[in-house]
């Protein structure tokens, strides 16, 4: 006698019919010429052929039923699948997939368990692979990491098997709403003697390094700063992953680009700096200094090219200024260490340092002027600060302060027309008022 077989759950049946209906549109449209069709039509075409197959199935699904299935088909076409509705969220700034079951999202600077579920790890795994494919990389055994950028701008990370234990992992950040100067005022990231300050900076060609942990800003300040140059000026920007938004017209942007499966074909961003100086440049904006491009960035800034903008990851100035001595080290010339430090004091003016804090807040945790390098290894002054005084309701709390120091800067400044009054240096502190 045998036993009668489990009875197989509608999820089961359901995800099956998903993917088999996924597998004929894929089997019955070459996907791969979607890009030069009129969208329009192509959707209509991928809806018709899923109504169709759904209609063959009358006795597994209901109106409504038919209706969600065809709709998460699309999904799988040309999204993001179960993950759309997530990107569709202009609140969510960081998608999180751990795995299949596990997907977290940030909001407001706090993470949180979304009951957003892919249906198995090759769900995932398909998922991972039609981004790589859509930039012309791919992901398997041989390459299982793949960094890539939506069409919206959001920045991608995927890690599969055998580098990740856990099957395929998935990290989305997107980038919302163009925050400007106004908008960091008014959400406290600074107060407005500090954007007076740096906005004087970038009018008067001062070259900037915004240094900050992952996740602090750094980027959403370059893109705030940038709208102070003056808009005849040709700008260059180069990227591993272009994240940056200028409002500018004149504006070149350049972006790295990883080795093929071959190996060949690899653009640096130490390649691009180099190049960019062909090009004509007023400033150069390099989204993050990593390697030997630190080199070719500060020549630029010490040779024509002021007022050029940066980041660094970094957790505090000094340490800044350090891991850019590590970088121009890395550009393979036996420099002495004195000759390293005279080039970053000559050629970075000012350090803004971002933080973010319990509960998610970003701060610009200080703005410091580089003098040169008596004493060693930097003379250092700080401008503003911030400093925290505790945590309420989960979210840090605290003041920004005036060290009372007035920098050197402002002759600068003067010589290029802009006077600031020396009272908003004065020593002093302003209360976090969020």
């Amino acid at each position: 006698m045998t036993k009668d077989k489990p009875a197989i759950g509608f999820d089961t049946r359901y995800h099956r019919l998903k993917t088999e209906i996924h597998r004929r549109i894929v089997e019955t449209i070459d996907l791969s010429k979607l890009n030069r069709w009129d969208p329009q039509r192509v959707r209509r075409e991928v809806r018709n052929l899923a109504v169709q197959h759904c209609a063959n199935a009358p006795e597994l699904l209901n109106e409504l039923e038919r209706e969600q299935l065809i709709e998460e088909v699309m999904s799988e076409v040309f999204g993001l699948g179960p993950l759309d509705q997530l990107m569709n969220d202009p609140s969510i700034t960081d998608i999180l997939v751990n795995g299949p079951h596990s997907v977290y999202v940030e909001r407001a600077g706090k993470l949180e368990l979304t009951p957003i579920r892919f249906y198995d790890d090759a769900h995932l795994l398909q998922i991972v692979q039609r981004v790589a494919s859509r930039v012309g990389r791919r992901t398997d055994e041989m390459t299982p990491m793949v960094d890539a950028r939506l069409e919206d701008g959001s920045r991608v990370n995927a890690i599969i098997p055998p580098v990740s234990l856990t099957g395929p992992v998935l990290s989305i950040r997107r980038f919302g709403v163009r925050l400007g100067g106004e908008d960091l005022l008014a959400n406290r990231t600074m107060p407005a003697e500090v954007l007076t300050l740096l906005r004087a900076a970038v009018e008067s060609r001062v070259s900037i390094l915004v240094s900050g942990g992952t996740g602090s800003g750094k980027t959403t300040l370059l893109n705030a700063l940038s709208q102070f140059i003056p808009a005849e000026e040709r700008l260059i920007t180069i990227e591993d992953s272009a994240e940056l938004k200028l409002r500018q017209r004149h504006v070149v942007s350049l972006e790295t680009r990883v080795a093929n499966v071959e190996g060949s074909g690899e653009i640096r961003q130490r390649e691009l700096v180099r190049n960019a100086l062909r090009m004509r440049p007023d400033r150069i904006i390099l989204g993050e200094v990593r390697g030997g491009e630190a080199l070719d960035m500060l020549q630029a800034m010490n040779t024509g090219h002021e007022g050029s903008l940066t980041t660094i990851h970094a957790n505090d100035t000094r340490d800044a200024l350090t891991r850019l001595e590590m970088m121009v080290m890395l550009a393979g010339f036996e420099l002495p260490v004195p000759v390293i430090r005279y080039y970053i004091a000559t050629a970075i003016t000012l350090v803004v340092q971002l933080a973010r804090l319990k509960g998610g807040k970003r701060k610009v945790v200080r703005v410091s002027e580089v003098l040169g390098t008596e004493p060693a290894p930097y003379d250092i002054r700080d401008i503003f600060g911030y400093r925290q005084l505790g945590v309420r309701n989960g979210a840090a709390y605290g003041e920004f302060y005036a060290t009372g120091y007035q920098p050197r800067v402002l002759e600068r400044f003067q010589a290029m027309g802009i006077e600031l009054p020396t009272e908003m240096f004065r020593e002093r502190t302003w209360a976090d008022a969020d």
